[in-house]
């Protein structure tokens, strides 16, 4: 059974950084596209990062471009996040989640999904 887990998230200051990861297991076919959501407090879910897992070809959504960068350690099955100078704006869930189909920035259609890990920004 495919398993996506989160760890990494916390309460931090504005200007503050944190790196998020995302273990998987029982992957027994390499995912194509890796991401990285979020859902604000009242608001929908939103993709901010992928990753083509074959290619190492990155996306980033407008609103977090510049500031978070999307990484993969093969090796230990695990998938990150950095994201720097972070915004009260950006208090959120954040998930990683997987899918076997093209298209990485096409966030409409991941689905293996990890539980989240709350993140929360300070001013």
């Amino acid at each position: 059974q495919v398993q996506l887990m989160e760890s990494g998230g916390g309460s931090v200051q504005a200007g503050g950084s944190l790196r998020l990861s995302c273990v998987l297991s029982g992957v027994r076919n390499r995912f194509t596209c890796l991401g990285w959501f979020r859902q604000a407090p009242g608001k929908g879910r939103e993709g901010i990062a992928s990753l083509w897992t074959t290619r190492d070809q990155y996306y980033y959504s407008d609103s977090a471009k510049g500031r978070v960068a999307i990484s993969q350690d093969n090796a230990k099955n695990t998938l990150f996040l950095q994201i720097n100078d972070l915004k009260p704006d950006d208090t959120a869930v954040y998930y990683c989640a997987a899918k076997y189909t093209l298209y990485c920035d096409d966030y409409s259609d991941y689905n293996y999904w990890g539980q989240g890990t709350q993140v929360t920004v300070s001013s």
